[in-house]
């Protein structure tokens, strides 16, 4: 059957079919396909969340090859936060009322096991209504191993702590060959899924990524998305899925070029077509660009993540994906509204929350021009 048959029958793509997306010349064609299902699922609907993002320590002993985040000589300067600095920085954004405190960080073994069960009570402490996404499977892994108990019990201390959701990252790719190259000190494919389906045994809703634009191959890539898929069909836990490019600044990787406009939303595309169980497919503003995620709201995504706040994961030597970058309400609401797409605050679970009219605010207009598809 012609894939678009399939696209419009809503049959499931195959891993073949996934391949012959991602050779296709036919971007827009694949943008086509993906709005279709975009639409039948969500129309117009474009969801965001009042969110801050706290790294809490770039002290890590994994040492990925395409991290530039975690301190090193020539990088950023290491530092773990107290809980008091921690409780410090949810003050600065009390005004926005965020509903959604993003925690991750860098495997820092000087951290006692008693450390992450309190960065979470800190969060609820100074914001009790907030819902806690926080730790990727790689972090639950170490904070098992520092308090010498199993996965399960670890999540289960820290959701009496307050923890709500996991975050997606962690495992980047699943596939073993670039894990051996890049990252072969964090956990491997089969021991991420472990941790996942431990959360999902457990009742704790997790998200999904995948790092693309490096040494992964596009065989790797559609072979991610298909475990992806098939990890969805036996848990029913992952609430969105966020396609990541890969950014080379200050990573062993330098030599490679900068992720594309057209690669960006071909993966967004391809992600919505695959994953046929995943509700929503995210792009990620601080990272794929505004407009390119106003593109992204045409060939797939529905999700364009947040306000933000804070975000030190990815460094650029511009202002753009890097944790000086924050999008006010009316700034978010403006970038969906532009390109014909309706506006939906969600809380972390997808719910939507409806607020009374907000005063007006002197904030001067800013408008987005969208940027052509050779780069970002």
């Amino acid at each position: 059957m012609p894939l678009y048959r399939k696209v419009e029958s809503g049959q499931r793509l195959s891993l073949e079919d996934g391949l012959l997306l991602a050779r296709s010349p036919n971007l827009t064609g694949i943008g086509f396909l993906a709005n279709l299902v975009r639409e039948r699922r969500h129309g117009a609907k474009t969801y965001w969340v009042r969110n801050q993002h706290i790294n809490y320590t770039n002290i890590c002993n994994k040492f990925c090859k395409f991290c530039s985040f975690y301190a090193k000589k020539g990088g950023p300067e290491p530092y773990e936060m107290s809980l008091e600095e921690v409780r410090r920085r949810l003050d600065w954004h009390r005004e926005v009322d965020v509903t959604e405190v993003h925690m991750v960080g860098g495997v820092n073994p000087r951290l006692p096991y008693a450390y992450y069960m309190d960065l979470v009570r800190t969060v609820k402490s100074v914001l009790p209504n907030v819902h806690v996404k926080a730790f990727t499977a790689v972090e639950i892994a170490e904070i098992a191993r520092v308090g010498k108990c199993s996965i399960e019990q670890a999540l289960r201390d820290l959701i009496e702590a307050g923890l709500d959701s996991l975050p997606g990252g962690g495992i980047e790719i699943l596939s073993d060959r670039v894990h051996r190259e890049l990252f072969g000190r964090k956990l491997n494919g089969e021991e991420w899924k472990e941790v996942a389906r431990a959360a999902a045994n457990l009742g704790l809703k997790q998200y999904a990524t995948m790092l693309y634009g490096h040494i992964e191959t596009v065989e790797e890539r559609v072979g991610h998305l298909v475990q992806l898929r098939e990890l969805q069909d036996e848990t029913q836990n992952f609430l969105t899925m966020t396609p990541l490019s890969f950014h080379p600044e200050g990573t062993e990787l330098e030599y490679i070029p900068h992720p594309t406009a057209d690669l960006d939303l071909r993966w967004i595309a391809i992600s919505r077509l695959m994953l046929d169980n995943f509700e929503h497919i995210k792009s990620f503003w601080i990272m794929n660009t505004v407009p390119v995620t106003q593109l992204a709201l045409w060939y797939g995504a529905d999700d364009a993540d947040g306000t933000v706040h804070e975000y030190e994961i990815t460094y650029r030597d511009d202002d753009i994906g890097n944790k000086k970058q924050v999008l006010t309400v009316s700034a978010m609401e403006r970038m969906i509204r532009e390109v014909g797409r309706e506006p939906i605050e969600r809380d972390s679970l997808y719910r939507q929350i409806v607020r009374g009219p907000a005063p007006s605010s002197p904030e001067p207009e800013r408008r987005f021009t969208a940027l052509p598809l050779a780069g970002n």
